[in-house]
């Protein structure tokens, strides 16, 4: 017997016997349900026999048997009555578990996120991808699903899903692309940290999603719920299901607020603010004026998140803006990173490494924020320093800036499309998914190993565009990916460390040396970041301009 916990109240089994019924009572089990036919295969116990010896040992067991492949509606119900009246923790079992598993993922369908019963059920061994459908469909078999037809479907309307879909129409004017999105709003997020900073109002960093969609695209304003690859639909909530020649996928990441116990519940006051939000970055910078003296903490999650620099960037212009007033020398700045390093490309540390000298800033590295007590003005991390003994350490502070965990979105997380680590699993020269040949992804929520910025995903955009064209003119994929990725530190107002790198942190300035040291603070990067990127990415980037981002061809031999 080798059950699986899907929940508190449920585990599911491959066949059971009479003689696992004592392991069974032994492990907590208040009842039983049987899910497989009897006479299903010649070696297995009858139903009657597993509940004779369940009653001898004061356990009660029902019989809700349900074809191999055949699983009704009327048998979710049913198996959600049981549930209902039987004590729990119940054990139910099948041949494998898997219509075990079944039974209960419709029976929540109502009750339950779909990504909460798809992962419960992964985590347990069980895929349900396949009756996501029905899931999505409160647990029903859909009768009408009003599939719509796109040549290509773009899930996404960030700046990767935008600009790909710009650049694509422009390859192909007659393509029939569709973009799907829920949102109302298309934010600038890299402009998150100038307004912490006090340089930008939060509202240019804002625009309305509708303006934005390239002409001709065809806007779905609705969420993702599933993918269902092999058939090459897409579930959107509330069970409609979009059918597509090709996928690409570009919804971004999760910022995970709620793994930092008590965070939630004091953002926005008590000095706890974030830059990763656009409500919030404004109370960064108020709470940059207000401060007269005390102790500052910028805090940094562990790897992946969207653009790594960002963390510090808010840490130097904040000690920027209190040396300015002259209050930098009453300041305590403590930089709370949960990784080894200040930044993962040697090149550019030097200079970091003069600005934290000059601002007095000192560094804490394997130090993970795991709790925050805003009232109280409390932080709490986990220090995992190689070769110590792991421990916590709580720290007081007058103002903390935090960033939070990041991971990919849910429904793409217990998707078929993500690797062990839940993000879409691509080539990383072609961005094209690893096991369905018309799937691709861009922008931060793909594995390959470059950094989560728009700027990589600027780089990026030409590249899927080009490889999706290729495959529908029957090409070979002739674009690739070098691992582009540029992240403008702001070590202070009006000079920035512009860092730009690929794969393996191999430089890749965009300007002469010359021109642009990019491993030097320089007041040109500060005029790039400030005055040209903005309006590059609205008017440029968004729209399928390519400045400076053709990508690299295949080299053939």
């Amino acid at each position: 017997m080798d059950p699986k916990t899907i929940t508190d109240a449920l585990s599911v089994s491959p066949q059971i016997t009479a003689a696992d019924i004592a392991e069974i009572k032994a492990r907590g089990f208040r009842a039983i349900i049987c899910n497989r036919p009897d006479g299903e295969a010649a070696d297995q116990p009858s139903f009657d026999e597993i509940d004779a010896a369940a009653r001898a040992a004061g356990i009660e067991a029902r019989y809700v048997p349900v074809v191999a492949g055949l699983v009704r509606d009327e048998d979710a119900e049913a198996f959600a009555t049981a549930m209902r009246e039987l004590p729990g923790p119940v054990l139910a079992y099948c041949r494998t578990g898997t219509r075990s598993a079944t039974l209960w993922s419709l029976s929540q369908a109502k009750s339950m996120p779909m990504h909460e019963i798809l992962a419960a059920t992964k985590a347990a061994g069980y895929d349900m991808n396949g009756v996501a459908r029905r899931i999505a469909n409160g647990g029903k078999t859909p009768t009408d699903i009003g599939d719509a037809q796109f040549d290509v479907v773009i899930v996404g309307a960030g700046a990767g899903g935008i600009s790909v879909a710009a650049s694509l129409k422009n390859r192909k004017p007659d393509l029939n692309i569709a973009l799907i999105d829920p949102a109302d709003v298309h934010y600038y997020q890299p402009g998150w940290t100038m307004v912490g900073g006090g340089v930008f109002d939060a509202r240019v960093t804002a625009r309305t999603m509708g303006g934005l969609i390239p002409r001709g695209v065809h806007w779905i304003k609705s969420a993702v719920a599933a993918f269902e690859p092999e058939n090459n639909a897409v579930i959107l909530d509330g069970c409609r299901v979009v059918k597509y020649a090709r996928l690409i996928v570009a919804p971004g990441l999760k910022l995970d607020w709620h793994k930092i116990e008590g965070l939630v519940d004091t953002l926005g006051r008590n000095g706890v603010t974030s830059n990763y939000r656009y409500d919030l970055a404004p109370y960064t910078w108020e709470l940059v004026q207000q401060m007269r003296g005390g102790r500052a903490i910028f805090t940094q999650p562990p790897m992946p998140i969207k653009c790594a620099g960002a963390p510090q960037k808010a840490m130097y212009l904040s000690a920027d803006a209190w040396s300015r007033r002259g209050v930098l020398k009453d300041m305590d700045i403590q930089f709370m990173n949960a990784g080894g390093v200040l930044f993962g490309v040697k090149d550019y540390v030097p200079a970091l490494e003069g600005y934290v000298k000059k601002y007095g800033i000192t560094l804490n590295f394997f130090h993970n924020l795991v709790k925050i007590d805003g009232p109280a003005k409390t932080a709490t991390f986990s220090v995992n320093t190689p070769g110590e003994t792991p421990r916590l350490v709580t720290t007081e502070f007058d103002m903390i800036h935090v960033v939070p965990p990041q991971v990919a979105p849910d429904f793409i997380r217990v998707s078929p499309l993500a690797d062990a680590a839940g993000w879409v699993d691509v080539d990383q020269s072609t961005l094209r998914h690893k096991s369905f040949d018309n799937i691709w992804s861009l922008g931060d929520v793909m594995n390959a190993p470059n950094a989560k910025t728009a700027a990589a995903a600027r780089m990026q955009a030409p590249v899927v565009a080009q490889n999706v064209a290729d495959d529908i003119d029957g090409r070979s994929p002739s674009a690739i990916y070098n691992g582009y990725g540029s992240c403008p530190l702001t070590v202070e107002r009006g000079k920035i460390v512009l860092a730009e790198f690929g794969y393996g942190g191999a430089l890749l300035p965009s300007f002469p040396k010359f021109l642009l040291d990019g491993t030097k603070p320089s007041r040109a990067a500060w005029f790039l970041k400030e005055k040209l990127l903005p309006p590059v990415y609205w008017k440029g980037m968004l729209r399928g301009k390519e400045w400076m981002v053709k990508p690299e061809k295949v080299t053939v031999r």
